[in-house]
């Protein structure tokens, strides 16, 4: 009898095709999945180097296409000044990440890189960026317009998309007691009240959360926002003596009610990542401490985005840094650290790292933890359907609504601390029409002085360092025409008492620093700016402007000085210092931190049992604008 085989045929051809289907069809390619079936059907997929892979950031010096390709890494990132070229273009900037995403999406599984910046105020790496008040000037516009930081925030995103990069190391949620700390002012403030509210940037980078948000989970609206990231956690800003990377002598309640409160909020707002800080906590090494980050910030807290190292922060675990490497990625990667900010040495890293899960002193289940969380973040942000830059976003760099933006920060950052000789005679707002005026002073023509570290080089720059206004331009494109501005940087006695000037503008103040480059014993304004401030001010009536990142001794001057403004460091747009100088607008802000009249009182914050300050927290005078606008 002959048998019919062609049923059965069929139907095995047919469930042939639904296996090779199967197999092709990957849910972590189909954005209609959600976020967690995308995740665990990917990691089902992932080998342990490409995992490793994912858990590596590093500096875009060292990557090419071919090393993220062949390392399956995770993240590059641009350290302070690390760029493609000098003065580089959106474009330029954009054809390079481009480069680095293709050899990511070249790999087996097409997992995409995410690119991260120290985009602290503004895009502040990037040539022709707009260039904000750093967040000292901005925790004293606190009482003025609350939603101001938020659209900062925005604004920034926009011009680290038009770059082509998506993830910003900002915003800076220390908490600094102590203002001899060299990061002084990527602080807020003294106050964390002041901090939390400042938190207001992340949704401005990330986008506003929708209703149906479940706390705890990072979230990137979409193409016009970035990733952002809580640093450092935790206990950055109250180092002894304010050390820079030092330790934190405090109790449990201290640390909790004064430098931890401005995690719950971002959290609550979404933020994608924190970052470890390189100081220690009654000796304990933050990037070493397990029971804060993954007991308190992970377990407790619920924080379901990724935690990062600072750079090369796992190394200095040890004393002296890098003295057991092994032990120091081991105590790391166990702690809670998800990504490892290498950022010269990826080789090292990952063969240590793969030893030590090999040999099962690292168990599968952290690995697996830290790159679930990476790849969450990844899914949430789009980069799997958008992998590449999108050009169409390169004119956001530096336009005029940002440079607006950040005059409007600028004047409502500044604080008067002094207004005449006598209550009842203000010399500001300045006259116009004087007939003759002079600028003196050594940042009073100077754009990297007035945009601070961090700006175009990591320790920031001196001249004309990008686009921007300087202080003595804008005065002049303010004052009446007929007004004779001139400018003299140190002008002797006999200059300023021949000259017959109605008044002068005296701008001073620290020169750029960054990290423990800044850190201040003293806090003196650096030589020749006090004498130019005796020389000019006791032989004219004057206005001092200090640009600091933090109060500097000025005591010894007040009673010298007419009219006396704390700029702090304003950013690109010097127009906004002239507009409230000569009364467009009035002074509206409000000290973040105590100004202290001896270094010898430090530290000194408002609460404490002795405090006598110089100018308290809270203190600003205020002006009306000559006419109403």
């Amino acid at each position: 009898m002959a048998t019919n085989w062609t049923p059965l045929l069929v139907f095995l051809s047919i469930l042939c095709w639904a296996l090779i289907g199967e197999a092709e069809y990957m849910r972590y390619k189909d954005p209609n999945r959600p976020v967690n079936v995308r995740v665990r059907d990917l990691m089902k997929r992932m080998t342990l180097p490409e995992k490793i892979g994912q858990m590596t950031q590093v500096e875009r010096k060292v990557a090419s296409a071919q090393v993220v390709k062949d390392h399956f890494i995770g993240s590059i990132l641009s350290g302070g000044g690390s760029v493609p070229k000098p003065q580089a273009s959106a474009e330029d900037w954009v054809n390079m990440v481009n480069e680095f995403q293709q050899g990511c999406l070249s790999t087996r599984l097409g997992i995409p890189m995410i690119y991260g910046i120290d985009a602290v105020h503004g895009h502040n790496n990037v040539y022709n960026a707009t260039i904000f008040p750093h967040n000292i000037g901005l925790g004293a516009t606190r009482q003025v317009d609350p939603d101001l930081v938020k659209r900062i925030g925005a604004a920034t995103a926009l011009e680290v998309r038009a770059t082509g990069i998506t993830y910003a190391f900002a915003p800076c949620i220390a908490v600094c007691r102590d203002p001899r700390w060299g990061r002084c002012y990527e602080s807020y403030g003294e106050d964390h009240k002041i901090v939390r509210a400042m938190t207001e940037i992340i949704p401005g980078l990330q986008g506003d959360l929708p209703a149906n948000y479940t706390k705890g989970f990072p979230y990137v609206a979409g193409k016009n926002n970035v990733a952002a990231c809580a640093k450092h956690f935790v206990g950055d800003g109250g180092t002894h003596n304010g050390i820079d990377e030092n330790n934190t002598v405090i109790d449990q309640r201290g640390l909790f009610s004064i430098h931890m409160p401005a995690y719950y909020d971002s959290i609550a707002r979404g933020v994608s990542t924190v970052m470890v800080s390189y100081s220690s906590w009654n000796g304990a090494k933050m990037h070493a401490n397990r029971g804060l980050i993954t007991g308190f910030l992970k377990n407790k807290l619920g924080f379901k985005g990724f935690v990062i190292s600072d750079w090369q922060g796992i190394d200095r675990i040890t004393t002296p840094p890098g003295a057991n490497y092994t032990y120091s990625v081991l105590a790391g990667v166990n702690a809670g650290i998800d990504m490892v900010m290498v950022p010269n040495d990826h080789a090292r890293f990952i063969d240590t790292l793969t030893s030590l899960v090999n040999n099962k002193f690292i168990p599968m289940g952290r690995i697996d933890d830290a790159v679930r969380r990476i790849l969450w973040v990844k899914f949430t942000m789009g980069l799997f359907e958008n992998p590449l830059a999108d050009r169409s976003f390169v004119d956001q760099l530096g336009k005029k609504e940002h440079r607006d933006l950040a005059r409007e920060a600028a004047r409502k950052s500044l604080v008067l601390l002094k207004n005449g000789k006598s209550t009842n005679k203000p010399l500001l707002p300045l006259s116009k029409k004087a007939p003759k005026i002079l600028v003196a002073g050594s940042h009073a023509d100077n754009l990297g002085y007035q945009c601070g570290g961090w700006t175009i080089e990591w320790q920031g720059g001196s001249g004309e360092i990008t686009a921007g206004t300087t202080i003595l331009n804008a005065i002049k494109s303010t004052v009446d025409p007929a007004t004779n501005v001139v400018f003299s940087e140190n002008p002797d006695a006999n200059f300023v008492e021949s000259n017959n000037f109605s008044y002068a503008i005296v701008v001073v103040g620290e020169h750029p620093y960054t990290e423990t480059y800044g850190d201040s014993l003293n806090l003196t304004i650096p030589d020749p700016g006090p004498s130019s401030i005796q020389t000019v001010c006791g032989a004219v009536k004057c206005v001092v402007v200090i640009i600091s990142g933090r109060p500097v001794v000025i005591e010894p001057y007040v009673t010298l000085i007419d009219a006396l403004v704390a700029a702090w460091l304003p950013g690109s747009e010097g127009q906004g210092v002239a507009d409230v100088l000569f009364g467009d607008y009035g002074f509206t802000g409000k000290l973040p931190r105590t100004w202290f009249k001896s270094v010898d009182q430090l530290p000194m914050n408002v609460g404490d049992e002795s405090y006598d300050p110089l100018f308290p927290f809270g203190f600003g005078l205020t002006t009306k604008p000559r006419a109403a606008r």
